[in-house]
């Protein structure tokens, strides 16, 4: 179990690697690690769903990555929004430190990278305009819905969840479960098995 990359501190040894990947217009240099999610390369699902996101610029707020591992959708969103603080949090100790050496190295300074297990350390008052996810999978279905259904408290009002999920791994279980939490969900993109599920706060 500590071995994985939802755990506070994976015992796998460190290998550490960098390389260089561009995202929403521009190259980004990318420290990563053992230990972490998709080390080797911006995983696809993350990929497709920097790509896809669009911020509805009326609401007037942050935007948070729940488990941002190394950080490259928060880093990109960022990049995206400079006006708009992305506060990114995650369990493991060894990916929020990359996150935080990621934004260091591409001078990215609208980010927030702290400790939380989903939304324990975020402030219970603190509400976005746009919360961010591709979901610990492997951590099991409660830890994903409770991603999902503890999102809404944390939006303002016409704030959206956006979220990637493989169809083989629960797309269409989380994207039900965002119907029946916010009243509204839509398949926002489709491509190679992964669903960009996306809800707004009424």
């Amino acid at each position: 179990m500590s071995n994985h990359y939802y755990t506070k501190n994976p015992e796998t040894e460190s290998k550490e690697a960098s390389w260089t990947f561009p995202l929403r217009g521009r190259e980004f240099r990318f420290i990563s690690d053992s230990g972490v999610f998709s080390k080797k390369t911006v995983d696809f699902g993350s990929r497709l769903l920097i790509e896809t996101f669009r911020l509805n610029e009326e609401v007037a707020g942050d935007i948070l990555d729940v488990g941002c591992g190394y950080g490259p959708m928060g880093l990109a969103l960022a990049y995206a929004y400079p006006a708009r603080l992305v506060e990114m949090v995650d369990v493991n100790e060894r990916a929020m430190s990359l996150a935080r050496r990621n934004a260091e190295a591409n001078n990215i300074r609208n980010v927030k990278v702290y400790e939380s297990n989903t939304y324990d350390q975020v402030p219970e008052e603190r509400q976005f305009a746009a919360i961010v996810s591709n979901p610990p999978i492997r951590a099991g279905k409660q830890v994903v819905h409770r991603i999902l259904s503890e999102a809404h408290v944390h939006l303002l009002p016409g704030g959206t969840l956006t979220v990637v999920i493989q169809k083989k791994q629960g797309a269409p279980s989380a994207e039900q479960k965002m119907l029946d939490v916010f009243g509204n969900v839509a398949v926002i993109a489709r491509d190679k098995g992964y669903w960009i599920i996306q809800s707004v706060k009424a």
